[in-house]
């Protein structure tokens, strides 16, 4: 597999890295003969927003969009559902679009970083460092640091890894946001103090974090339609009926686009807490305050708005708050 990787390493480098604006070369066919359409959309902070479509004939279809590349993009049948994630680049690309279980049996040709975006994912146990150092100048190496890394690095850790990146990087978006990742993390270090917020309740209503520091006073961060949330509730549900009366509060900030949704995941799920949110799923500004990537995810801050915590889940969530609280059992 390393083999693998600097044979790649060496032909994407090329290439100038920097993005550039280019009339796009790229044609395809769909497998679904009931396909009337196919969108193309544009990448940004974990979300895809549709940019151009293009009519499906006889199986067949053509963009000629301008667009920056290198870059991730994204194909679509539907653009109510994950497209297909695809890194388009000046050169002409071919595409075997498959709509059916996630795109997986979809065809790309003629795109480097696609072709090493899909060895990326098929290889276990990726070492992030040892990838980038062996792709410096490709965008898949920015990309992945961006989206599959920033939550699972320290800040230290980050910048380390931007370091790595070539030079031609330096001023992508994604190495952006993540400079900007950093700066926002080191002023969320645990004996730092949480930054204030005020944002709508499911009513409408205005509530300030600050308002509701009672005792210890968990944010969390979560969404009716992430998984993975809805998994540790009953946890939060078990520890807020155990420590609520001993010093407990929670605020939670929902990543929900619609509001029918996220009031429901309340209810469903006994959530019988504060809650906030502006509905604007990755774009939340609360999310941004805090530098949250990805959800579930939480802060344990004190009566005075000082980070006690961050990320409890589990049974690590009660052993903390029975340490904290034990005075007051």
């Amino acid at each position: 597999m390393k083999k693998i990787l600097l044979g790649f390493a060496l032909f994407l480098g090329v290439f100038q890295t920097q993005a550039q604006e280019n009339n796009l070369q790229l044609k395809g066919t769909v497998a679904d003969t009931l396909v009337q359409y196919v969108y193309l959309q544009k990448f940004h902070n974990k979300m895809f927003t549709t940019i151009d479509s293009v009519k499906v004939k006889d199986g067949n279809f053509s963009f000629k969009t301008k667009v920056k590349t290198p870059e991730l993009y994204g194909l679509s049948v539907n653009t109510e559902s994950s497209p297909l994630y695809i890194f388009l680049e000046k050169d002409p690309i071919t595409v075997k679009l498959s709509p059916k279980k996630y795109y997986t049996a979809s065809v790309v040709e003629g795109s480097a970083s696609q072709d090493l975006f899909e060895t990326y994912k098929k290889t276990k146990d990726v070492e992030i460092s040892k990838f980038i150092t062996e792709n410096p100048k490709s965008i898949v190496s920015a990309y992945v640091l961006y989206r599959n890394w920033s939550y699972r690095l320290s800040p230290e850790q980050i910048t380390q890894n931007i370091a790595l990146l070539d030079k031609s990087l330096q001023n992508i978006t994604y190495v952006k946001e993540l400079k900007e990742l950093v700066t926002v993390l080191d002023g969320l270090a645990v004996g730092k103090k949480a930054p204030d917020f005020t944002a709508n309740d499911p009513d409408g209503k205005p509530v300030r974090l600050y308002d509701n520091l009672k005792g210890y006073t968990l944010v969390d961060f979560w969404a009716s339609w992430c998984g993975p949330c809805r998994k540790e509730n009953p946890n939060i549900v078990a520890a807020y009926k155990e420590f609520h009366d001993k010093g407990f509060n929670i605020v939670a900030i929902s990543l929900d686009k619609k509001k029918e949704n996220w009031v429901k995941g309340i209810q469903d799920d006994n959530l019988t807490w504060t809650h906030v949110s502006d509905l604007l799923f990755w774009n939340s500004t609360v999310a941004k305050l805090y530098g949250v990537r990805a959800i579930p995810g939480n802060y344990l801050i004190d009566p005075k708005g000082v980070i006690v915590a961050k990320n409890l889940h589990g049974e690590e969530l009660q052993s903390t708050l029975k340490s904290l609280l034990e005075n007051k059992i």
